[in-house]
């Protein structure tokens, strides 16, 4: 079964898309999130030119999405980011070895040359796997 979902209680997507696509596979929610990018409610970029504030933004929306669906930081399996700039990307290191346990998901990081947004500094994709019975939770 699948569900496309937008949770209430977190930014509402940027354009006309779901935020998660959720798949229930034996005994796993499957989480499959759209890209994120930090815009707020009334979409405005928060933190310009600021990557770090930018990156705690996205992972609080991603936090409420995974949340919603019974999951949290030690269930992302897969983060691939897209950074406008890596010369930014300890900024961004730091607040991801803030939030995710040791060991970190799988990642993907590349550089592009802008985002659909202006004043986006990066874009964040989450993969997620959440037991959706007691074994194995």
């Amino acid at each position: 079964m699948m569900i496309l979902d937008s949770p209430a209680g977190v930014t509402p997507p940027a354009g006309p898309y779901s935020h998660v696509a959720r798949v229930d596979v034996g005994g796993v929610a499957l989480l499959l999130l759209a890209g994120q990018i930090a815009v707020d409610e009334d979409g405005e970029i928060v933190g310009a030119g600021d990557m770090a504030a930018q990156a705690r933004y996205v992972f609080e929306v991603v936090r409420g999405i995974l949340a919603a669906h019974g999951g949290g930081f030690e269930h992302v399996a897969h983060i691939r980011t897209f950074v406008t700039d890596l010369g930014l990307l300890p900024e961004y290191g730091a607040v991801r070895r803030e939030l995710f346990p040791d060991p970190p998901p799988a990642s993907t990081t590349v550089e592009i040359s802008k985002l659909f947004r202006a004043g986006a500094l990066l874009e964040v994709e989450i993969t997620a796997a959440v037991p959706t019975s007691r074994e194995g939770s």
